[in-house]
C-alpha cells in the first residue's frame, strides 16, 4: 500500500466479519498528521470496530491499515506508545478511586504531566478521591478523557468521547481538544452528534454500513450545513419553495419543511417573517435526517 506522505492513519479497502455478519466493507480512511478528523455515522455503521483495528486488538478480514507508518496488528506496542484512546463504553476498576485509575492509566504512558493532570482534574470539576464505582456515566466518562489528555500524546482516538458529559463539561472538552491540535497533535474523533464534529473538525469522513460513502472538509459536504425549517400556516408557501438553496421540500397539509443551504438563509428568511406563520422552527439537521436524505438505499428507504 503506498500511503499518503503526511498521513497518521492509512487505511484501505479495510473490511472485517464476525461470523456471517460485516461489520466493515472495503472501508477506506485517511487522517493527515496536525487535523481533527470527524468519523462520523449513527450507532451501529462500524466506527468502533475500526478503532478497535486502529489500535490492534481486532485482526482485520481483509485490507491494509497503517497507523505510523506500522501495521497496528503487527507491532501493537510500538504504536500504543504514541496513541491516546478514549472508548464509547467506559468501565472502570470499581475498587479503584478515581486519582488512582487515572494514575494506572497515565503510567502505561510513562505517566502524566502532573501539572496538567491537576489543570485537567479541575477544568472537568472531577472528584479523584472517590471509588469508581460510585461515579456517573459522566464521572466515568470525565476520568477516562483525563487519562487520554494528561499524557501527550501523537495519536488521539476517540470513540464518543462526550457521551455523558452535560453542556458545561461538553465545552471543556471541546477547548481541550482543540488545545491538543494546536500543539500539533492528531485526532480521529468518532461521534454519531453533527454539531459536535462540525465545530470541531477540519474533515469528515462520513460511514454507512461499515464503507465510506463521503470524506472530504465541511464547506466540500455542504449538505452537512444545511438549516432546516419547519412552518405552519404559512401564506406564501408555493414562493419559498421557488427560492434559491431551498431543498428537500415536504408538505402535509398546512405544515410545510424543507431545508435552506447556508448561503441563502438571507433571500429566505424576510419571506418566512412575512408569510405569517402560525408556527415555526428551525434548526440544524439532524444526523438521522441527514442519512434519510441523503444516504438512502436505492429504494429510498433510510438505512
Amino acid at each position: 500500500m503506498s500511503a499518503t506522505p503526511d498521513a497518521v492513519v492509512e487505511v484501505r479497502s479495510l473490511t472485517k466479519d464476525f461470523g456471517r455478519k460485516r461489520a466493515l466493507d472495503s472501508l477506506d480512511l485517511s487522517v493527515s498528521a496536525g487535523e481533527i478528523h470527524g468519523f462520523l455515522g449513527p450507532n451501529g455503521a462500524g466506527k468502533s470496530t475500526t478503532l478497535r483495528v486502529l489500535l490492534g486488538l481486532i485482526r482485520p478480514t481483509s485490507g491494509s491499515v497503517r497507523v505510523f507508518g506500522l501495521d497496528p496488528w503487527q507491532e501493537p506496542v510500538t504504536t500504543h506508545r504514541d496513541i491516546a484512546y478514549v472508548p464509547g463504553d467506559v468501565s472502570l476498576w470499581p475498587n479503584l478511586s478515581g486519582g488512582e485509575v487515572i494514575d494506572l492509566l497515565t503510567s502505561l504512558r510513562g505517566g502524566a504531566d502532573r501539572a496538567l493532570l491537576r489543570r485537567l482534574v479541575e477544568d472537568f470539576e472531577f472528584d479523584p478521591r472517590r471509588k469508581a464505582r460510585t461515579y456517573s456515566k459522566g464521572n466515568r466518562q470525565k476520568a477516562s478523557l483525563i487519562a487520554a489528555l494528561a499524557c501527550p500524546a501523537r495519536l488521539y482516538l476517540l470513540d464518543e468521547p462526550s457521551a455523558g458529559l452535560d453542556p458545561l463539561m461538553d465545552t471543556v472538552f471541546r477547548r481541550h481538544i482543540r488545545r491538543v491540535a494546536s500543539e500539533g497533535a492528531t485526532i480521529l474523533l468518532s461521534s454519531h452528534i453533527l454539531s459536535e464534529v462540525e465545530q470541531l473538525c477540519n474533515r469528515v469522513t462520513i460511514i454507512r454500513s461499515g464503507r465510506a460513502v463521503e470524506t472530504g472538509t465541511l464547506e466540500d459536504l455542504r449538505h452537512l450545513k444545511l438549516t432546516h425549517f419547519r412552518i405552519e400556516g404559512a401564506d406564501n408557501a408555493a414562493r419559498m419553495v421557488e427560492l434559491p438553496g431551498v431543498l428537500n421540500i415536504h408538505r402535509r397539509g398546512d405544515v410545510l419543511e424543507f431545508d435552506v443551504d447556508a448561503a441563502d438563509l438571507g433571500s429566505v428568511l424576510p419571506l418566512v417573517a412575512a408569510s405569517g406563520p402560525s408556527g415555526l422552527a428551525v434548526s440544524p439537521p439532524s444526523l438521522e435526517s441527514l442519512f434519510l436524505r441523503h444516504y438512502g438505499d436505492r429504494n429510498g428507504q433510510a438505512l
